[in-house]
């Protein structure tokens, strides 16, 4: 793997929040939080947005960030990743065994080392897909159908995938070590490929939740630990204040190349 490059999906038809990537969160839109703190990682050969609104288009280029035009018709974020990958493979001569970091444009509070954690686990291990997980370490959480739960094997091969509480426990407690889906995955270009030429799954249907086709079709999916704090995505507006209360305090929000939008 010589290269890493970064793709954000984003899209203003979220059925949970619309218009959600254009959202102000102390004055700047959520995808340009997520994209601004993305581009502390200093490793990509390249980053940019993939999008299929006029809306964010005309954001983006008012405001100089990349983006990629992909399809209305996806359904999956990572369906649009590997949509936009392809798009530029020739330009930055992209091979099999690079890897793609799909980015959900809705995780305001990422870090940039968590992109380091992903590529040294697929350097060490050679596998061909990863997602970043995080402990859930309270009941609330746990019990959030916003928030996609998942358990694996003794080995971090992803098992299953649920909006529902995962493993179940009658009373929950840090100890059953429940973790949730932090949004930044990890593919092989080549297996991003295959990923999107795999059969749609009953439970990927079911959950809503794309990387569940890998769980019905090849079982090549594997958990990045990432240490616990305090970080969340936005998946309803009242989460908005949520993240703005945890922005104020964060040592990468005031150094944004940026604070002024167009």
């Amino acid at each position: 793997m010589s290269k890493i490059f970064g793709i954000i999906p984003v899209r203003m038809g979220s059925t949970r929040f619309p218009g959600k990537p254009l959202k102000k969160i102390l004055s700047i839109a959520l995808l340009r939080h997520v994209y601004e703190r993305s581009l502390f990682f200093k490793k990509w050969s390249h980053l940019s947005l993939a999008i299929c609104d006029s809306e964010i288009a005309t954001y983006a280029k008012k405001n100089k960030i990349p983006f990629i035009w992909t399809s209305k018709k996806h359904e999956r974020c990572l369906d649009r990743v590997a949509e936009a990958a392809n798009k530029i493979r020739k330009k930055y001569k992209i091979k099999k065994n690079d890897l793609i970091i799909g980015i959900q444009g809705d995780e305001p509070l990422l870090k940039p080392d968590m992109f380091k954690k992903l590529y040294n686990f697929h350097k060490k291990y050679n596998v061909a897909s990863t997602v970043l997980c995080m402990q859930i370490i309270n009941r609330r959480q746990y019990l959030d159908k916003n928030i996609v739960k998942v358990v694996h094997d003794h080995k971090n091969r992803v098992l299953y995938q649920s909006r529902r509480p995962i493993p179940y426990y009658s009373k929950f407690h840090r100890s059953i070590n429940a973790k949730r889906i932090y949004g930044i995955f990890g593919f092989k270009f080549n297996y991003l490929n295959k990923f999107t030429k795999m059969k749609t799954s009953y439970i990927e249907k079911l959950e809503s939740c794309d990387t569940n086709r890998l769980c019905s079709n090849d079982n090549n999916h594997y958990v990045v630990d990432y240490k616990f704090y305090n970080s969340y995505s936005v998946d309803k507006p009242s989460q908005i204040k949520t993240v703005s209360k945890y922005l104020k305090k964060d040592i990468f929000f005031k150094k944004y190349k940026s604070i002024n939008e167009k």
